[in-house]
């Protein structure tokens, strides 16, 4: 199979690189979100690039088959796309890179065109259609109760936007927790499938990493109750793993459609330290107007000069940081210390 198909990082919760699997077209009114298909790519899209069950990126070239999985993407500053926009010509594009696949229905100018794709059938295996939610396993049943959340304090990084610095402040913080010789498990818990995110808290340090992809969501973009589920049960892996501190990712925004406010919302009770990565100091006076929400610490895009920081602490009152300034370090260990992360 490895030699046949470019198994995309959407695949790497399955056996699909170990066991044998066969395509079957399917009538577009069968398909459903987290189904595993394959598309092969249409004319050259270089310089497009999928990424692999490892997390390396391979370039496309015309003819290859992409195994990825049927989903939603609404990205405010890239593209926007779904399988359900899909049309009878089977014509479709790679939304990201790792795999989630769909109807491109608008893009920036500023991004190059998604790699066309053209749609060859649903995995199966002995009759069976493959999808993400046969790969997850299955926790025991609940107990009777509320949900438990993290059994960990945890540092909740949101953000304005994508794109807005929240896994850069994240790098930081697993470093900064992990020089203190502390177990961290990282994770994102929103957004559109990028292994890479957690791939890079993991060199920073984490010792666990978790997404919402282990949970068989393509992206985080389904009905509230759903992923309301599938949080429970990542929250429970998370739990299960041996850590004195989470680190916590909500991609994109709580504003935007992919269930970041609700994950907010269920895990505030373990969240200890809150950091707002913004775009720009108005977009912060956005979010904490939304969400009537008072960050511990600003950083991202908007930290990068001192006319930023300025403004966001006039405006907010909040501190403003630039974590990739080192000078920013020993404010951030007193915050840390201060909240009891760090002795």
């Amino acid at each position: 199979m490895k030699d046949r198909y470019i198994l995309t990082s959407m695949t790497r919760i399955s056996d699909l690189g170990e066991l044998p699997f066969s395509l079957e077209p399917l009538a577009r009114n069968r398909w459903a979100t987290g189904d595993y298909v394959a598309a092969e790519v249409l004319g050259d899209p270089s310089p497009s690039m999928a990424e692999l069950a490892s997390g390396r990126m391979v370039e496309l070239t015309e003819g290859d088959v992409v195994v990825g999985a049927l989903g939603h993407r609404h990205a405010t500053l890239e593209a926007t796309g779904s399988w359900e926009a899909v049309e009878g010509d089977g014509i479709m594009e790679l939304l990201t890179g790792g795999g989630l696949m769909g109807r491109c229905t608008s893009r920036s100018s500023l991004i190059p065109p998604l790699c066309r794709m053209r749609y060859s059938g649903h995995v199966a295996r002995d009759g069976q259609l493959l999808e993400m939610e046969n790969f997850v396993p299955q926790g025991p049943e609940p107990a009777v109760g509320p949900p438990q959340g993290l059994n960990v304090p945890a540092v909740m990084i949101i953000g304005t936007s994508m794109s807005a610095g929240k896994t850069a402040a994240a790098r930081v913080v697993i470093r900064r927790l992990r020089q203190e010789k502390q177990r961290v498990l990282a994770g994102k818990v929103t957004g559109a499938s990028r292994y890479r995110d957690i791939l890079t808290m993991a060199d920073s340090g984490a010792e666990s990493i978790f997404d919402f992809v282990d949970m068989g969501l393509p992206s985080t973009i389904c009905p509230p109750r759903e992923y309301g589920r599938k949080l429970e049960g990542l929250l429970a892996r998370m739990s299960d793993v041996p850590a004195d501190a989470a680190v916590i990712e909500v991609g994109a925004s709580p504003l935007e459609p992919y269930n970041g406010a609700g994950a907010v919302r269920r895990i505030s009770e373990s969240v200890k330290l809150t950091i707002l990565c913004a775009s720009d100091p108005y977009a912060v006076l956005g979010i904490m107007e939304a969400f009537d929400l008072v960050p511990d610490l600003v950083t991202g895009i908007t930290s990068n000069t001192l006319a930023g920081v300025e403004l966001v602490e006039k405006l907010t009152r909040v501190r403003c940081l630039n974590l990739r300034d080192a000078r920013s370090h020993a404010p951030l260990d007193d915050l840390l210390r201060a909240r009891g992360f760090l002795g």
